[in-house]
Order: C-alpha cells, then sequence, then structure tokens
C-alpha cells in the first residue's frame, strides 16, 4: 500500500480486518495510528489462528525500514539493542546557529541531493522526516524510541566508484 497521509488508514484497517497481509511502502500509517494498527493485527490474527488460517502480516517496504524488518528475519524484535536510522542532513548541515535563524522556506527547498517534492523536501530539511521515521520504527519494530538513534552522516562518492 502506498496511498499518502491518512487517506492510508482506513484501507491499511480495513485489509487486515479482511485477513490480507500489508506491503506498506508509507510511513503515515504507522506514525498516526501505529498502535492501533498492531492492535487490529493482533486481534486479527487470533482469530486467524483459532481458526487454522495463515496469519496476517505487516511487510514495510519503503527504504530503511525494509532493511532493519529484512535483517530480522534472523532474530526477533526482542533482541534489537538499538536501530539506527540515517540521514544526510539536508541543505542546512553545515549551517552555524546564527545562519540557521535567518533561513528561509526557500532555502529549506534548496535540497542538495534531489527534488522530492515541496511538503518531503521541508520535512526533510528540517529532520521532521527522520522524527516520523523514528515513531515509524517504534511501531514497526515493537520497540522502544529509546532503542532509535538518528545519525546524520556525509556521503561522498569517489572517482573508482566506492561510496563511504
Amino acid at each position: 500500500m502506498a496511498i499518502v497521509g491518512a487517506a492510508g488508514l482506513r484501507p491499511a484497517i480495513e485489509t487486515i480486518r479482511a485477513g490480507k497481509s500489508i506491503a506498506l511502502a508509507t510511513k503515515e500509517v504507522m506514525v498516526l495510528a501505529g498502535k492501533l494498527i498492531n492492535e487490529e493485527i493482533k486481534k486479527k490474527n487470533k482469530e486467524l489462528q483459532k481458526n487454522k488460517k495463515p496469519l496476517i502480516k505487516l511487510f514495510p517496504i519503503d527504504s530503511e525500514h525494509s532493511a532493519i524488518w529484512q535483517s530480522l528475519a534472523s532474530g526477533r524484535s526482542s533482541e534489537i539493542e538499538k536501530i539506527f536510522l540515517t540521514c544526510s542532513g539536508g541543505p542546512f548541515r553545515n549551517k552555524i546557529m546564527e545562519e540557521l535563524q535567518t533561513l528561509t522556506a526557500e532555502d529549506a527547498l534548496r535540497h542538495p541531493t534531489w527534488n522530492m517534492g515541496k511538503r518531503i523536501t521541508i520535512d526533510s530539511a528540517t529532520l521532521m522526516n527522520k522524527g516520523f521515521e523514528v515513531i515509524e520504527a517504534k511501531w514497526l519494530f515493537d520497540i522502544q524510541t529509546s532503542q532509535i538513534e538518528v545519525i546524520i552522516h556525509s556521503a561522498k562518492h569517489f572517482t573508482f566508484g566506492g561510496n563511504v
């Protein structure tokens, strides 16, 4: 499911209630109602298990959360000590405090790497998007926010093809 914003919430709940697994490509459903989604899945799975039917699952298929989910194929959420979410820091990464006080929305819209649309670019520039991803990870992996760390990094691409 790749329905952006709150519009994805009702379809997600109805899909769960219908006993279907969800490949989730949007964070908003879990940010808005992660607790509710998890409760609905547990409730439906209890019913499905009782009737000896396949259990439903939630598959995160977007970015870092998918990689984390895939790494759990050989483990359990209870074994997670810490999850690291990364970000570039956006257009304000190297600004000093005095410069940050005079920045405008237009400055935020000048992402150094790509054009993602205005709302996502503003969320990325202000790191609000990472905040959403922290909330999403909490509900997807049933962990505490204290187990999630955001790392701002600088990426380098070398002429020989390597990345750091």
